[in-house]
């Protein structure tokens, strides 16, 4: 199996010829099917069928790879730099200004013929010292002068600029910089008319991270960004990073968050997407990892106005996760070897299942989300509390819907009784009952099954939580620290170890 070359079309020979190979023919570490890259369909040709781009973020240091840059420059379409063109980089001493690694960046897309997103003109972060030294009088003359400078010298070889990055704090007030403490949020403005001024074609962007799902942040970045709009502000869009966790959950609002941005007359761009997790990783983490990749690149074909989605870099060889985030990683589509993750294949599932039209139409996509409602491992109760999430776009009957949660019993009775201790759905509604599981497998030889008499699950909406519990009717022990599907998490987290069954059939989770 090749790759082709867009810009020639010819098969590719040398180490991506051996790269392509051992994708064709290896495994993950963790035993799962490698995926090759197929020379009909990239990550960006399959985006670009669907009107968007798919892209990856890059640095210099990594341009020295042969292998990683074989791929990077034949499967995306857009590249953004991580660092060079970061003020720090730019512009170390004022006045002084240096382009190279930026430009060998913009090289390597105009080489392979990939449009470049510029990143980023404004931010709080990796400012030489200088700028933090400036009096308040003198930071907007030398914030117009950089942005003048920078945008003017990569005029036509970028499309995008992430004007400014980061704006807000987590609450949604407007993050200590040396730009808001001179000029408060009307810097903002200020960097958006001195980057349209030096480079009036590219697309202007606003860009923060958790703005993905809804929240006090995206009201706050919603807020600005239909003020900027009011006053005539050049403005085309926003940047949604989308640095998520398997531990955090997954933002639902997505969608409807980057629907409301559109309304206002803005592009969507998913502009720095990786979803780390906790090391090691494991076929659970995985496999949350790979709904979350998937459930993004939906979010994005289903909004009109999202353009495309980037990528943080598409290794974890050069992620930039670890030296943030001690003990986390894993966060990329391929892992450090280059090869594919199973992430890698549901995010080509997602672009190709929008090919055929988006399916027959059923919809059923269903999430479960899990948290223990009792600390004890060692008591003679279990307490799981579950949600369902319709990740969807069509309501699903409740009536179809069952859920398993396994378990060991242990010593002691064989027979169970089941509770539903509250739920908003009312606990009238939901069915419990406890059976084996035949096989027996590693932690699990029963299993805990919720299902429902009656309801209807919309696109997006939550059952909330279903409190739930079970003994054994002689009120002997159990040891949960083993059980298959339990964690000690205490706030709801998506659960790859329960299963959800429509109709029957699984839609989430792994059986054990």
């Amino acid at each position: 199996m090749y790759l082709v070359n867009r810009r020639s079309g010819g098969r590719l020979a040398g180490p991506l010829a051996l790269l392509v190979g051992a994708l064709a023919l290896g495994t993950t570490l963790l035993g799962g099917p490698a995926v090759a890259a197929s020379p009909e369909a990239t990550l960006h040709e399959l985006a670009s069928a669907q009107g968007r781009y798919f892209g990856s973020a890059t640095d210099n240091s990594e341009l020295t790879d042969t292998a990683y840059t074989a791929v990077l420059g034949s499967e995306f379409g857009q590249i953004t730099p991580g660092n060079s063109m970061k003020w720090d980089t730019t512009e170390p001493v004022q006045g002084q200004f240096q382009f190279a690694k930026g430009d060998v960046i913009t090289d390597f897309g105009r080489q392979h013929g990939q449009s470049v997103r510029g990143h980023t003109l404004v931010w709080h972060s990796q400012l030489p010292g200088w700028v933090g030294a400036l009096p308040p009088e003198k930071v907007e003359p030398a914030m117009v002068d950089h942005i003048t400078e920078v945008a003017t010298h990569y005029r036509g070889a970028v499309t995008a600029w992430d004007v400014v990055n980061e704006p807000f704090n987590e609450d949604g007030t407007y993050r200590t910089s040396p730009f808001h403490t001179a000029m408060g949020s009307d810097y903002i403005a200020t960097a958006l008319r001195a980057a349209h001024a030096a480079d009036p074609e590219a697309k202007l962007y606003l860009n923060d991270y958790n703005i993905e799902g809804l929240g006090a942040k995206s009201d706050a970045m919603y807020a600005l960004v239909t003020e900027l709009l009011a006053e005539g502000v050049p403005l085309d869009g926003v940047g949604m990073q989308a640095h998520l966790a398997v531990q955090y959950g997954f933002p639902y609002e997505m969608r409807a968050n980057m629907q409301r941005f559109a309304d206002l007359g803005l592009d969507v761009a998913v502009t720095e997407l990786d979803v780390r997790m906790q090391l090691p990783a494991d076929a659970t983490k995985l496999a949350t990892q790979s709904s979350y990749y998937q459930r993004v690149v939906e979010a994005c074909l289903a909004v009109e106005r999202c353009v495309g989605v980037t990528v943080w870099d598409w290794t974890d060889k050069y992620s930039w996760v670890p030296s943030t985030f001690p003990g986390q990683g894993a966060a990329n589509l391929y892992d450090e070897n280059l090869l594919p993750k199973p992430a890698l294949g549901a995010v080509r599932t997602a672009l190709g299942a929008e090919d055929d039209g988006g399916g027959d139409g059923d919809g059923a996509a269903l999430k479960a989300l899990y948290r223990t409602n009792d600390s004890a491992t060692g008591d003679n109760q279990i307490k799981p509390g579950l949600q369902l999430v319709n990740t969807g776009d069509t309501a699903v009957s409740l009536q179809d819907v069952t859920v398993r949660y396994w378990f060991t019993g242990e010593n002691g009775a064989s027979t169970y009784s089941t509770w539903c201790d509250w739920s908003p759905l009312g606990c009238s509604t939901v069915t419990s009952r406890v059976a084996a599981w035949n096989p027996a497998a590693a932690g699990a030889d029963h299993y805990l099954e919720v299902g429902f008499r009656s309801g209807s699950l919309a696109p997006g909406a939550s059952t909330g939580e279903i409190q739930l519990r079970l003994n054994k009717t002689d009120w002997s022990r159990f040891d949960e620290s083993d059980d298959y599907s339990h964690s000690g998490a205490t706030s709801y987290a998506d659960a790859a170890k329960v299963a959800v069954y429509v109709g029957g059939e699984l839609v989430w989770g792994i059986e054990p």
